[in-house]
């Protein structure tokens, strides 16, 4: 009995002194490198985004963060890599609105449910959607690009990265706000899509607006609209689509921070304080602002509700439009 006793004492003063190791733990992360996984290919705005936080993120929090990019599946390798991982802090991931906003509306299958196995901490960046016409329609402006697709339905043509691609979710959603009928051709990727449109053998694209800025600036592409909440700095005499009264388009894609699910507070609390330093940094807004983008820094809270809104949209935009990935 006295055994007994002595040995619950014991653990119970062992549990008493964990609690300082536990919290000086929380206090001291993070004590080695981070692994921040990017869930496209290198090179695009997903990269370039995670690659400008990750350095800065590192610098902030006083260790190397390490990018390591996982695409595949519309993002979906990537991301269920991140949801699967240790939630101690060390792997972390981009989310964005098409991780986790359109492939929950639109793939049949998913490894990952995007509101329950992870823990968001914050939004990084706004970047702004355009919409664009090769300038053999005529069209100069939204009015009379819309005036030529009701005049015609069915024969105008627009591009896209991909079924259940953001620019595909995009065109569908123009197509019910504006009540035109425009023909989707998919392709392999942005790339492929913008040469097409370039070449005049698809008539519009839609897509993130770093792709498709300098081929607009260079004239060799007309923007109707970008989706933003105010004018891009880059495009100062292209509206809003809230503007020419297409308010149901004028979201901007996001891009934001995630850890899997159970990621301790003290750490998602640590990790949104460093975005937010690090984006009051000049420098960081410039290269944001190069690229269309701002800075988008909110609660893990806030970030939450945004991720449920845009999973919201798209399953009603990919229900109309019978859109469905297997």
């Amino acid at each position: 009995m006295f055994f007994k006793q002595r040995l619950l004492g014991l653990t119970a003063v062992a549990a008493m002194a964990a609690l300082p190791l536990l919290a000086h733990a929380d206090d001291a992360y993070p004590s080695k490198p981070i692994r921040l996984i990017v869930p496209f290919p290198p090179g695009g705005t997903t990269d370039i985004v995670g690659r400008l936080f990750a350095d800065k993120l590192g610098r902030e929090l006083g260790q190397t963060v390490v990018v390591e990019n996982r695409g595949g599946a519309g993002g979906s390798i990537g991301s269920a890599a991140i949801a699967s991982s240790t939630p101690d802090g060390y792997t972390l991931g981009i989310a964005t609105a098409s991780t986790h906003g359109i492939n929950p509306a639109v793939y049949t299958k998913l490894p990952f449910d995007a509101q329950k196995d992870f823990t968001p901490i914050t939004n990084l960046a706004a970047v702004p959607n355009i919409m664009a016409i090769n300038p053999k329609l005529g069209a100069k402006n939204m009015a009379e690009f819309i005036k030529l697709a009701k005049g015609e339905p069915g024969k105008l043509t627009y591009a896209s990265a991909g079924n259940g691609s953001v620019s595909h979710m995009m065109g569908e959603l123009f197509k019910m706000a504006s009540g035109t009928n425009l023909v989707h051709v998919p392709y392999r990727g942005v790339g492929p899509a913008l040469n097409d449109v370039l070449a005049g053998q698809v008539d519009v694209m839609y897509d993130n607006l770093p792709s498709t800025l300098p081929h607009v600036q260079a004239n060799r592409l007309i923007a109707m609209a970008v989706a933003a909440p105010q004018r891009v700095k880059a495009l100062p005499d292209v509206p809003t689509f809230a503007e020419v009264g297409l308010p149901a388009v004028n979201d901007a894609s996001w891009f934001g921070l995630v850890g899997p699910a159970k990621l301790p507070k003290a750490v998602v609390d640590k990790l949104n304080a460093a975005v937010a330093k690090v984006e009051g940094e000049e420098d960081v807004k410039a290269r944001l602002e190069a690229l269309g983008a701002a800075p988008a820094n909110n609660t893990p809270e806030a970030f939450a509700k945004q991720i449920d809104a845009e999973i919201a949209k798209n399953k009603r935009v990919a229900a109309e439009a019978h859109v469905k990935v297997d």
